[in-house]
Order: structure tokens, then sequence, then C-alpha cells
């Protein structure tokens, strides 16, 4: 099990994402934060390749991730996510389990690696 501060920090950083505040959720990362860019591949390497990421990503898709479990592994935070994709009409594009993968510093979130359940 993490430390509470960890769970909470992270707990923040989704409640932000699903609000669509990227401000607030940059405001957790470490600026040379690295991202994985799940809709189109390869990594965002700080704020503003995150920031300018997750735009287009908001232009393009409604997607709400729920957090459900948090387990230390190895020194990284593995969290098992409910992820819900829908198309900006609302049709149901994806409905998944997922694992989410962090790696803190500083109290920050420095990495974040995606993988199946």
């Amino acid at each position: 099990m993490p430390a509470a501060w960890a769970e909470d920090l992270l707990r923040s950083a989704y409640a932000a994402f699903n609000a669509r505040d990227i401000d607030g959720a940059l405001a957790l990362m470490h600026p040379d934060v690295d991202w994985p860019n799940g809709m189109e591949g390869g990594r965002e390497l700080g704020y503003d390749a995150v920031r300018a990421y997750w735009a287009r990503q908001f232009g393009l898709i409604d997607s709400h991730v729920e957090p459900e479990s948090f387990e230390e592994v190895d020194g990284k935070i593995v969290v098992q996510v409910h992820q819900v994709v829908r198309d900006l009409d609302g049709a149901l594009l994806s409905d998944q389990q997922v694992q989410h993968v962090y790696t803190l510093r500083d109290a920050l979130i420095a990495r974040m690696d995606i993988r199946g359940s």
C-alpha cells in the first residue's frame, strides 16, 4: 500500500483530469514529467507537451478515468483504473480496466506508464 500522501496526490490528479482542469493536474507533476500519449503513441515530455496533448485529446474524445485500487510495487505506484472513452457525441468507444504505473519524485508525478490489467 502506498503512503497516504501518494494516494492523495494521485486521486487529486485523476479528479483534475476528469474535470478537464489541465493546470490543476499539471501542478501535481514534476516540470519534466514524462507522460504516455495513449491516443497517438509515443511520449510527452514536460508541461507544455502534456498540456498540448490533453488539449488535442479533449477536442476529439471524452475520457473518464476512475482509480479503483492503489498498490506499491518496486517503488512505483500501480493504480487499477476503470477507463471509459466516448466520442464527443456520447457514443461509447471503450470501457475497460487498465493499469497506470507512476514514478514519483520530489512528491510529484514524474512519469506515468499505461499497461493492460
